[in-house]
């Protein structure tokens, strides 16, 4: 079951066990300089508003509404972040795919039904606390930007030659309850809590790959068959511009995405996780062979102004994995 609350997704599998609950959420945040330098996490800005796509069913396109899900609003080259809530006080194992324009953001490759080991195309939680972009070789993501569909600059355009899906796609497989149960049992017996961490032109728009940012993707420490995959709840997450937003809703959108300047001089800090010996996952070659939102527009003979950020060391804060209604799924 998909629940919206809060301006966040709940996926909840109380079949299966009680604590089987993931939050995840959409982070608003600045879009890091697409030169090729490799930047910190930047933080998050607060939630972007999520919508039921049934609410609005007589203004939205009609592919949507046999989509199900929600939607949120977001201005062209905006960034994002997703956030699996609950990592720094523990949580319910969780698998999940997360795909953009049905393009797995973990293997580059395109969306397919259920989960695999080798490569992997899917992420752990709690272990992977978030996800800022496509991976594209180990340690390593583009950031995701957003960008409308039918220009080229999207991953699911540069892959595929369509824009046909866009949006997110995110699709949840809880722990099997015995190896769930073996883990609260072992995590005990070692002293620990349960999680081994502290309480503490087209109206849709897709993701391109924007700037690098240090970030790695985790190897499954579980192994393939800690999943239960008899069971899974997945959500069409749909991307619109702010015009489009205001006309389907009759709100105004947020605010204007904050600068790298105005993010400078508001002295909100950077991040940098570290997953303890986590085993970080190589990266997908054909991420990696996909033009940035600045290489794409140089190709397109439009001008490109990327000023360089100055990250100062002792702005970033050190991380560790130590320190209601429902939503309709739909068609796919």
């Amino acid at each position: 079951m998909i629940e919206l609350q809060d301006d966040e997704l709940v996926f909840s599998f109380p079949e299966i066990h009680r604590d089987a609950v993931c939050n995840v959420g959409f982070q608003r945040t600045l879009r890091i300089p697409d030169d090729n330098r490799e930047y910190p996490l930047p933080a998050g800005l607060g939630d972007f508003p999520l919508h039921h796509i049934d609410d609005f069913a007589a203004k939205v396109p009609k592919a949507w509404q046999e989509h199900g899900g929600v939607f949120m609003p977001m201005y062209q080259a905006e960034a994002l972040w997703i956030n699996f809530g609950g990592h720094f006080s523990g949580g319910y194992p969780f698998a999940i795919k997360i795909a953009a324009g049905k393009i797995n953001a973990v293997t580059g490759k395109a969306w397919e039904p259920g989960l695999s080991g080798d490569p992997q195309n899917y992420l752990v939680t709690p272990r992977q606390p978030w996800l800022d972009g496509f991976c594209v070789q180990k340690g390593l993501i583009r950031q995701f930007v957003a960008m409308p569909l039918g220009e080229g600059f999207t991953a699911e355009e540069q892959i595929t030659g369509k824009a046909e899906h866009g949006g997110l796609q995110i699709q949840a497989f809880p722990m099997r309850r015995d190896r769930y149960e073996e883990l609260v049992k072992s995590r005990r017996r070692k002293g620990h809590d349960v999680y081994g961490m502290p309480p503490n032109a087209c109206v849709e728009m897709g993701l391109a790959p924007g700037g690098l940012m240090r970030q790695a993707i985790y190897k499954d420490s579980f192994g393939h068959d800690a999943w239960d995959t008899s069971v899974s709840a997945r959500c069409f997450v749909h991307i619109v511009n702010s015009a489009v937003y205001r006309q389907i809703t009759g709100c105004r959108p947020p605010t204007e995405p904050i600068t790298a300047d105005q993010y400078q001089k508001a002295g909100i800090p950077w991040f940098d996780y570290y997953a303890g010996d986590a085993k970080a996952l190589e990266g997908a070659p054909v991420l990696a062979e996909l033009d940035s939102v600045a290489a794409k527009s140089i190709k397109k003979g439009l001008k490109v102004h990327e000023p360089a950020i100055s990250v100062d060391e002792a702005a970033i804060v050190k991380l560790s994995d130590r320190s209601v209604q429902q939503v309709r799924e739909g068609r796919f």
